[in-house]
């Protein structure tokens, strides 16, 4: 049944029941054709020359040969992608169909403090998935497709001499008691940018290799060729979680909320270090009620490996007036509960940008109560941090 007017599409349902039935005395294992299904139906390719002629450039061109190949000067300047208010109407078929080819030309890592010590250049920008409430698409117009950044070994580099220069760390913090951690997926999802090229393999297996350091990255779809990567216990996945019914309204083409638990013992056994991130939290009728069941199914149906080793972030919301002129264009019911001027008030973000985030005696009174829900429900998570 097709949906009603102005109401979004359903989260993707990558595999069901049927999928997940093991043979006895075994894990269920996912199947492999599943992550792509209905996500992902590449026709258009914007490349920089110098990325379509390198290595992975071919290998992502040859792995969807039937796409228009569009020579662009730069990734970032694309006309009729970015600042085309026109493709505010195509905002999910321009994620599904367009992807684009960059190569890196500078790499930052920035302190962060909070998900990780530093924040790694990452490989992509940009996401296949569609979530009402991200922030990447701000500083990008329009249109928010995937690039793709394909000279993987460049940021590998910087990143093994940027950690050989950090040493041992030497006191333990709320990132991790003994490796310092970079996020490596800060403006995409790595589960996602997997279905595309090896550059989350590349990433990896180079930390597989450096003792003092571990990569970290949160995401919202399940895609079993993770299960492979070998991670030896150097990379940390955050799973974000939210009430299913929130997820539906807001978190539009990733993976539904129970297949992102059920992925968390597989992650674990195949090498991961798994985490969740709580986020966003957002506050409308009921929200304590949903948060509560959903703590509940997860102390239910965890293993208790992964229980032991699990800790957890906290975000509560942060909007956008920008974004929520885009949205009113493709998604108008996600700003019933994203909106809402009475709660929030402006927050100028660490990159500048001018957001809205709830007031603060709200967001204390939510932070405590969340803390509560925890503490009743699930009192083996660990919260590192909430903000």
């Amino acid at each position: 049944m097709p949906p009603r007017s102005g109401e979004p599409p359903q989260s993707e349902v990558l595999f069901g029941p049927d999928d997940l039935v093991p043979a006895p005395g075994q894990r269920p294992v996912l199947p492999a054709a599943a992550p792509a299904r209905g996500l992902l139906d590449i026709r258009e390719i914007h490349a920089e020359p110098e990325a379509a002629a390198s290595a992975r450039g071919r290998e992502i061109l040859a792995r969807f040969p039937r796409a228009r190949v569009v020579e662009v000067a730069s990734h970032w300047r694309i006309p009729h992608l970015h600042g085309n208010e026109g493709n505010v109407a195509r905002w999910v078929r321009v994620k599904t169909e367009v992807l684009v080819l960059g190569v890196r030309k500078t790499f930052p890592i920035r302190p962060n403090g909070r998900s990780a010590d530093w924040i790694a250049p990452g490989l992509s920008n940009g996401c296949a998935m569609a979530c009402a409430y991200c922030y990447v698409p701000r500083r990008k117009g329009y249109a928010n497709p995937i690039t793709v950044f394909t000279n993987a070994e460049d940021v590998v580099a910087r990143l093994g001499r940027h950690i050989a220069r950090q040493g041992r760390k030497r006191e333990a913090n709320q990132c991790d008691p003994q490796a310092w951690v970079y996020d490596i997926g800060e403006n995409g999802d790595c589960s996602a940018d997997a279905l595309i090229s090896d550059s989350t393999l590349d990433l990896v297996a180079a930390f597989r290799h450096w003792p003092s350091a571990k990569a970290s990255f949160a995401t919202k779809y399940v895609n079993p060729s993770l299960l492979t990567y070998d991670p030896q216990g150097r990379t940390r996945v955050r799973l974000s979680v939210m009430p299913p019914g929130d997820s539906r309204l807001l978190d539009i083409r990733t993976s539904p909320v129970p297949d992102r638990i059920a992925a968390a013992g597989d992650l674990l056994e195949a090498g991961y270090e798994v985490h969740f991130n709580l986020s966003p939290v957002v506050l409308r009728p009921g929200w304590e009620g949903a948060w509560a069941e959903l703590l509940r199914r997860m102390d239910d149906v965890l293993p208790a490996a992964v229980k032991a080793q699990a800790a957890a972030e906290v975000i509560m919301l942060t909007h956008n007036e920008d974004l929520h002129d885009v949205n009113l264009g493709w998604h108008p019911r996600a700003e019933d509960v994203l909106w809402q001027p009475p709660a929030q008030e402006a927050k100028r973000s660490q990159n500048g940008g001018a957001n809205l985030r709830y007031r603060g005696p709200v967001k204390r009174d939510a932070v405590v109560r969340l803390r509560e829900l925890v503490t009743a429900h699930a009192p083996w998570l660990r919260i590192r941090y909430a903000f």
